[in-house]
């Protein structure tokens, strides 16, 4: 077998009813893909397993697949590499719902007021949410992103609580927020705390919208409406892992279908928000069902056309029930990682901008990611929590200056955008200091001073 190798990882055992299998052959598919043709799910199967023809992915058929996907990145949005001035601000780890491939939550009975347990968790009111956004606005940030556990206290609004107050059903995940140690408030009162200074807010999962409606009659975009109203500007596509249910059944059985997750997501698009969508790969799934949810996600951009980046995310495995079960022993490979980013840039023809994650890939890796066909290089992010609780390594922040660093050492052009993608701004290396200059708040100074940024350094190194 020509430049072959047993390069991917197995998946466990898993009576999975989909599974790599075509009657496509790998020449045809990447043909098809060179082509520009729209590709199918045998399509992109041929091209995500270099072939079904053959165990283990092909390095040779890896690397054309790898190209084909560099030329259409050049195609379609050019050289520049993109990134935005972004801060997250997580509301609380309390959680129930128990998926196995996360380690950020913890059990929210272990919040309540008279509770003893040691959990290390937190919960914000909103008063704290505004101030954390309040003070990062000063640095020039112009997007907070907010993707939180499912407290039991949390509900969308007064009215919500009142409904939920007076049912008797002991199936809504729902304690008043009287009984927790602190009382996150309402969704409602988290996003009025945090759209300040003409931040973009870019919050409240499919997920979070459908525990925001839970023992009511509501659609989902009765919830974004309000939800709209309260400052919300986009909705972070997360939450999808694979949008196939058999895998969903193994990895996270309390969530919602992948068809409630769609149905929330036009909702969001109905009520004029934009959004971005996910994959989360690497875990119990095999290449079909990477596919395949690529289909759902193309085919919902054709329907609402709202979609302003895909984000592969690669499963960070250590401290994850996965992993302490002996369901998975690792992560994906990087020669699945760099398969998933191409895949994505020639399955997805409605979508720009595919994103390369630096928190999941590191700074090497992240950078080989934008010659597999990613454009965008994600942002600044200044705090991130939930990859590092489940083992990652790659730090919590990232300066203008290192971004402008980085992607004009591999000869591509850096531009600063808005969350939307509507605004950019390219920046000339040759013109420093490097700051934000796009948000209301933005004068190009530096978000991190330099001597900041060793101290947050040498925290993450020590944690």
């Amino acid at each position: 077998m020509e430049d072959a190798a047993r390069t991917n990882v197995p998946r466990g055992e898993f009576d999975f009813e989909c599974v790599p299998e075509t009657d496509r052959s790998f020449e045809t598919a990447l043909a098809k893909a060179r082509d520009g043709e729209r590709l199918t799910v045998a399509d992109g199967v041929e091209l995500m397993t270099t072939g079904t023809d053959r165990e283990g992915i092909d390095l040779a058929r890896k690397e054309r697949v790898l190209e084909a996907a560099d030329r259409r990145r050049a195609e379609v949005v050019g050289d520049e590499v993109t990134f935005v001035a972004n801060l997250n601000n997580n509301v609380t780890t309390a959680c129930n719902t128990g998926c196995l491939f996360c380690n950020f939550k913890n059990t929210a009975q272990n919040f309540e007021a008279d509770s003893e347990a040691d959990h290390g968790g937190f919960t914000k009111t909103p008063a704290e949410s505004r101030e954390v956004v309040e003070s990062a606005l000063e640095t020039g940030i112009y997007e907070v992103t907010s993707v939180s556990g499912l407290h039991p206290g949390l509900a969308l609004d007064d009215e919500h609580l009142e409904i939920l107050d007076a049912s008797d059903r002991g199936d809504l995940n729902y304690k008043p927020p009287a009984a927790y140690e602190t009382d996150p408030g309402t969704y409602v009162e988290q996003m009025e705390a945090m759209n300040v200074g003409d931040v973009h807010l870019h919050s409240m999962t499919p997920e979070e919208a459908y525990h925001a409606r839970r023992g009511t009659d509501w659609s989902y975009e009765e919830v974004y409406g309000r939800l709209k109203e309260a400052g919300l500007d986009s909705v972070p596509g997360t939450a999808a892992e694979i949008l196939v249910d058999e895998v969903r059944g193994v990895i996270c059985p309390g969530k919602i279908g992948s068809d409630e997750w769609v149905e929330a997501m036009e909702a969001a698009a109905a009520v004029g928000l934009d959004t971005t969508a996910t994959i989360m790969y690497g875990h119990v799934e095999n290449e079909a069902h990477r596919v395949m949810h690529l289909k759902r996600i193309r085919d919902l951009q054709d329907r609402t056309d709202n979609i302003t980046e895909f984000v592969p995310l690669s499963f960070v495995h250590p401290n994850t029930p996965l992993a302490e079960r002996g369901m998975v022993e690792s992560g994906a490979t990087t020669h699945e990682d760099e398969l998933m980013i191409a895949v994505s840039r020639l399955f997805l023809d409605n979508i720009e901008n595919i994103q390369s994650s630096w928190v999941k890939y590191g700074d090497e890796q992240g950078l080989k990611m934008l010659s597999c066909g990613a454009n965008d290089f994600m942002g600044t992010i200044l705090s991130e929590e939930i990859t590092k609780r489940a083992g990652g390594t790659f730090g919590e922040f990232r300066s203008f200056e290192t971004y402008v660093e980085m992607i004009t050492a591999i000869g591509r052009t850096p531009v600063e955008r808005s969350t939307d993608y509507r605004q950019t701004r390219e920046i000339d290396p040759a013109d420093p200091p490097f700051g934000p200059e796009l948000g209301p708040a933005a004068d190009g100074t530096p978000l991190v001073p330099e001597s900041e940024r060793s101290a947050a350094a040498e925290t993450v190194a020590d944690d």
